[in-house]
C-alpha cells in the first residue's frame, strides 16, 4: 500500500443517524458554518456546536460564478455526542448577527466566534463567547482595547496552547490577507497583537483550514489565493518562550490543492476532506480524503502513502464513500477518536448529512517499530515529525467497536456513544478494549487481561530474556472511565504513545545487583492490630463509598500508635531509597481518597487478594490538602506501610509540611473531623511524622523518583542522600527547598532556570538542566508529581523526565485525568490513566455527600486559588472571560 507499518492510511466515512424532538432542533441543509466540540461539564457530555450559515443558495451551479448564499442565520445547534441527539437551543443575551464563512474556536466549555459575512456585508470583528458552562447558556460580548484583525470572512482562527486565540488570514473585502493575529486569553484587559513571525511564511489564502494540536502547533492548510488559484501546501505556526512565533513549512505531498474543505486534528494527524478546486470543481476520488501525519511528516490518503499530487478521480470504480466526501464548505470537528462531519455544498445542493470516521484501525501489535533514520532531528519546541499520542481503533458498521483482525471481542453498540473527550495536553483517548500482551508474548487472546506487567508469566518471561533493559515509554497507555449510568461499568480504552528519544541507550540489567541494601525491616507492632483495622476499613476499592457521617473512625489516641508504628520503620530507610521493579509510582494525591480507590479498583491492590505479591508501589507525596478525605488518604498509606514495609514506599512532597497543610484543607480536616481537641493533636502527630518521610527514590539505579525537581541547587544523588532527617521546612536547605517545590520550564524551549510563579525564591528548571543531571549521575529518567497535567502524565525534556498526577479533576475545576506509571521489570514504563467521573444521578437532596464535596472544594479555593493546571493559564473567576477556564 507504499505505507510504512506504523503510518494508518486516512479513514472511511460513513453516515451516522441522528435524532431531534420536532424539525426546529434539526440543523438541516447548509453550509459555511462551524461545528465545534467542546468540552464536558458536570451535567452533559461532550457536545458539538453548530453555528451560522447559509442555508439557501441563489445563482445556479456552483460551477457557475456568481453563485450567492442566501439565508444567512445565526442559529445554534447542539449535539449531545452520548445520545446522538440534536437540540437547537437559545441563549441568553444579545447573539452576534447573521452570518457565514465566519470562525470558531472552543476555549474550554466556551465557543468564541469571530468575523464571517452576512446581509448586510462584513461582520464586525468582535469577539463573541457563547458560554456552555452551565444549563443556563449565554452569549458574550469580549471587549478588546485597541486595533484588531478588522472585518473579514473566509479567515481561520484556533486556541493554541489551551491560551492563544490565534487567526490568520481571510477577506476584507478589498484584497486577500496573509497577516496572522493573536490574543492572550489569560490576559485582562484582552487585546489583540499583530504577529510578526519568523520562518517561511505562507501567501495571502482565504478558504484555508487551521486547527491546533495538543501540544500548540498552529496548522494551517491550503486554500484560494488572490488569483482564484487553489493551494496545497501547509504550515505549522509555533510561539517560542521568548514570545517569538515562527512559521515552518509542513513537509510532504498534498493528495491535491484545495479551499472550502475541512481539516481538524486528531492527536498527531490532521484530518482533511473535500474542498473545491479552481472554477469551484469539486475535489473527488481518493484525493477527498486525506491525513497530514505530523508526527511523522507525510501526507496520507485511504491507499496510504501520498507521493503525487492528485486533481482528478484515482481510479475507475465508483465508490460510494469517495462521493460521499465530494463536497465544499463544510463542518468538521472531532471528539476523542471520531471526526464529524456536517452538511456542505454539492453542486448547486445544500447537504444535511451527518458523517463520522475513526482516526485509524487498530493494530495488534503494540510494539510497532519507530525507526530512528526515518524520524526528524529533535527540536526543542513542537514541530513537524515530533511524534505525539495518536489512538488506533476500528469501529464496526453497527456503531460498535471490535478488536481487528480478530474480533473476538467486542462492546455493544452504545459503548461508542460512551466517548468523554480528553482536555489533553498531550493526548486524546481511544475507545479499545486493553490487549494485556505485548506483541512478542505467547499468552493466548482468550487469557489476556488487563495487566501491571507483573503477572507471574510476564515476570518469567522477562527474566529468560539477556538482553539489557532500556528504560522507555510503552507505546499504549491505559485509560479508565467510569461510568454512573448504564450497565457498562467501566471502560477499558487504549491510548497510544510513541517511545521514548532516549530508549535505544542500553544498560546493564541490575536484577541481581548486589549493592543494594539487604537490610529487612521489621513489621513494627500496632495496639491490637491497629493498622490491619484500618486496612479492613478503607481499603474497598471496588465498592467504598465517602462516609456521609463526617466523624473520622480513628480517636487521636489511635492516630499517634499509628505514626509511632509507620515513624519507625521510617527512620530506618534511607534519605534516598533504593527501590527495584516492578513497581507502580503515583502521583499527587491530595485527599481524593475515591480516585486512590479508582486506580486501585482498575490496576491493582496492595493486598495478598490483589497484586502485593508480584509488584512494589511508590507514592511521590502530597497525599492531604485540597479534597476532604486527607484523613482516609494518609492513614490508609501509613497502614498499607506497616503491613508491607518493603513493597509500600512514601517519599515527601510539599504538602507534608506544617505551614502549608494549615493553610489548604488538612488542619481544617482534623479539627471539623476529630473535635478541636483531638483533631489539632491529631494535626500535630502526622506533621511529626512528616518530618522523618524519606524524599527521593532510585528505581534500579535509572529512574529517579522525587515531588518536586532539581531546582537550580540539585547536581548529585548523594546531595540529596546528605540531607538529614527529621528535617522541617523551615529549617531545611535550598535543597530541601528546590527537592519539593521546583518545576521545569513550560516547555523544552525554556532552557537555564527561571523564576517560578508559586513564589519568591522558588525556581523553574529546562531541558538543559535535567539533561546535564541525568548524565551527571548515570539516570535515563526523573519521575516527579507537585504539578496538575491534563492527562495525568505529561514528558519533558525530550521524554526524559516525567509529570504525574494522580488526582483527577484537581480541586473540582480542573477537569483533568488522573495516572500512574507502571514501571515493568524490563523497565518499560506503561502510563495508566483515569478520568473524572461524570456528577451523579442522584440530586443534591439526595446527595448530601456530594454538597458537602462542593461546598468544600468551593470555599477553599476562594480561599486558596490552586496552582495552575500545568500549560493552563491561571483561572479567572470573572464568568464573562475568556480566562474563566
Amino acid at each position: 500500500m507504499g505505507s510504512k507499518p506504523w503510518l494508518y492510511p486516512a479513514p472511511t466515512y460513513r453516515t451516522l443517524e441522528t435524532y431531534w424532538d420536532n424539525d426546529e432542533d434539526a440543523p438541516g441543509p447548509r453550509c459555511g458554518h462551524t461545528l465545534t466540540a467542546v468540552a464536558p461539564t458536570k451535567t452533559h457530555g461532550p457536545r458539538l456546536i453548530l453555528f451560522g450559515g447559509a442555508t439557501a443558495i441563489e445563482g445556479g451551479s456552483s460551477s457557475a460564478p456568481g453563485i450567492r448564499l442566501a439565508g444567512v442565520t445565526n442559529s445554534v445547534h447542539s449535539y449531545d455526542v452520548l445520545t446522538r441527539k440534536w437540540t437547537r437551543i437559545t441563549p441568553a443575551g444579545e447573539p452576534p448577527s447573521p452570518r457565514a464563512a465566519h470562525a470558531a474556536a472552543a476555549v474550554g466549555t466556551m465557543v468564541v466566534f469571530q468575523g464571517g459575512i452576512g446581509p448586510a456585508g462584513h461582520s464586525t470583528d468582535d469577539l463573541y463567547v457563547l458560554d456552555m458552562t452551565n444549563d443556563k447558556f449565554k452569549w458574550h460580548r469580549v471587549v478588546v482595547q485597541g486595533q484588531g484583525p478588522g472585518p473579514r470572512y473566509g479567515h481561520v482562527m484556533d486556541l493554541v496552547a489551551q491560551r492563544y486565540l490565534v487567526t490568520v488570514s481571510g477577506n476584507d473585502g478589498k484584497r486577500v490577507l496573509s497577516d496572522s493575529w493573536v490574543l492572550d486569553t489569560a490576559q485582562k484587559p484582552y487585546v489583540w497583537q499583530r504577529l510578526n513571525p519568523e520562518g517561511d511564511r505562507p501567501s495571502a489564502r482565504m478558504y484555508a483550514t487551521a486547527s491546533a494540536r495538543s501540544d500548540g502547533m498552529f496548522l494551517l492548510c491550503g486554500g484560494r489565493d488572490f488569483s482564484g488559484v487553489p493551494l496545497a501546501d501547509a504550515y505549522g505556526l509555533l510561539m517560542h518562550r521568548n514570545g517569538q512565533w515562527e512559521w515552518t513549512l509542513a513537509p510532504g505531498v498534498s493528495p491535491s490543492p484545495r479551499y472550502q474543505h475541512a481539516a481538524v486534528f486528531v492527536g498527531a494527524r490532521l484530518h482533511v476532506t473535500g474542498g473545491a478546486l479552481r472554477g469551484g470543481r469539486a475535489v473527488e476520488g481518493e484525493a477527498a480524503i486525506a491525513v497530514l501525519d505530523t508526527a511523522a511528516g507525510v501526507w496520507l490518503d485511504r491507499n496510504g502513502l501520498v507521493t503525487s499530487s492528485r486533481t482528478s478521480r484515482g481510479h475507475g470504480e465508483h465508490d460510494p464513500s469517495l462521493e460521499l466526501m465530494r463536497r465544499c464548505r463544510h463542518a468538521s470537528a472531532s471528539v476523542a477518536v471520531r471526526i464529524y462531519i456536517h452538511g456542505g455544498l454539492r453542486g448547486d445542493i445544500l447537504l444535511d448529512d451527518f458523517l463520522v470516521a475513526e482516526n485509524s484501525s487498530f493494530q495488534p501489535e503494540i510494539n510497532y517499530p519507530i525507526l530512528t533514520s526515518e524520524r526528524v532531528s529533535n527540536l526543542s519546541t513542537p514541530r513537524f515529525g515530533q511524534p505525539t499520542l495518536s489512538t488506533p481503533v476500528v469501529t464496526t458498521s453497527d456503531g460498535g467497536l471490535e478488536i481487528s483482525p480478530s474480533g473476538a471481542q467486542r462492546l455493544d453498540k452504545n459503548s461508542i456513544e460512551k466517548l468523554r473527550e480528553a482536555s489533553a495536553a498531550e493526548a486524546e483517548a481511544a475507545n479499545a478494549v486493553w490487549q494485556a500482551a505485548q506483541a512478542a508474548s505467547t499468552i493466548p487472546a482468550e487469557e489476556a487481561s488487563v495487566s501491571d506487567d507483573n503477572s507471574p508469566a510476564a515476570e518469567t518471561a522477562s527474566d529468560a530474556s539477556d538482553s539489557e533493559a532500556d528504560v522507555r515509554l510503552h507505546p499504549r497507555a491505559v485509560v479508565v472511565a467510569k461510568e454512573t449510568i448504564g450497565n457498562l461499568g467501566g471502560m477499558v480504552r487504549q491510548l497510544s504513545l510513541d517511545q521514548f528519544e532516549n530508549e535505544s541507550r542500553r544498560m546493564i540489567p541490575s536484577n541481581n545487583d548486589l549493592s543494594y541494601p539487604t537490610k529487612k525491616f521489621t513489621r513494627q507492632r500496632s495496639p491490637q492490630g491497629l493498622h490491619k483495622k484500618i486496612i479492613s476499613t478503607l481499603l474497598r476499592p471496588r465498592n467504598w463509598k465517602a462516609p456521609t457521617n463526617r466523624r473520622f473512625f480513628l480517636d487521636s489516641y489511635e492516630v499517634g500508635e499509628l505514626c509511632y508504628a509507620a515513624e519507625q520503620i521510617f527512620i530506618q530507610e534511607p534519605t534516598v531509597l533504593q527501590l527495584k521493579a516492578p513497581i507502580k509510582v503515583f502521583g499527587d494525591l491530595h485527599g481524593q481518597f475515591g480516585d486512590l480507590m479508582r486506580l486501585f479498583d482498575e490496576y491493582g491492590f496492595p493486598s495478598t487478594a490483589g497484586d502485593i505479591t508480584y509488584i512494589d508501589y511508590l507514592f511521590l507525596g502530597d497525599y492531604v490538602d485540597r479534597g476532604q478525605h486527607s484523613l482516609e488518604t494518609i492513614t490508609l498509606l501509613l497502614a498499607l506501610k506497616i503491613e508491607y514495609p518493603e513493597n509500600v514506599h512514601l517519599i515527601r512532597g510539599n504538602h507534608e509540611a506544617a505551614d502549608i497543610n494549615a493553610l489548604f484543607g488538612f488542619r481544617l480536616e482534623c479539627v471539623e473531623r476529630m473535635g478541636e481537641n483531638d483533631g489539632i493533636w491529631a494535626w500535630t502527630r502526622f506533621n511529626q511524622l512528616f518530618n522523618y518521610l524519606p524524599l527521593a527514590a532510585l528505581i534500579e539505579k535509572k529512574i529517579i523518583c522525587m515531588h518536586g525537581g532539581i531546582g537550580r541547587s540539585i547536581n548529585s544523588v548523594e546531595q540529596i542522600e546528605k540531607l538529614e532527617r527529621p528535617i522541617t521546612m523551615d529549617a531545611g536547605s535550598i535543597i530541601l527547598m528546590d527537592l519539593l517545590w521546583s518545576d521545569p520550564t513550560e516547555n523544552d524551549s525554556v532552557e537555564g532556570l527561571r523564576p517560578n510563579a508559586r513564589g519568591p525564591g522558588l525556581v523553574t528548571f529546562g531541558p538543559d538542566r535535567v539533561t546535564d543531571f541525568c548524565k551527571r549521575n548515570k539516570l535515563q529518567l526523573i519521575i516527579r508529581a507537585h504539578e496538575c497535567v491534563m492527562d495525568g502524565f505529561e514528558r519533558f525534556a525530550q521524554g526524559q523526565l516525567i509529570t504525574l498526577f494522580s488526582a483527577t479533576n484537581y480541586c473540582g475545576t480542573a477537569n483533568n485525568a488522573g495516572a500512574i506509571l507502571v514501571v515493568g521489570r524490563g523497565l518499560v514504563i506503561v502510563p495508566k490513566l483515569i478520568h473524572p467521573l461524570p456528577p451523579p444521578i442522584q440530586s443534591p437532596e439526595t446527595s448530601p455527600e456530594r454538597v458537602a464535596d462542593d461546598t468544600w472544594m468551593q470555599e477553599l479555593n476562594i480561599q486558596r486559588p490552586p496552582t495552575p493546571t500545568r500549560g493552563r493559564p491561571q483561572p479567572d473567576h470573572d464568568r464573562s472571560s475568556l480566562a474563566y477556564i
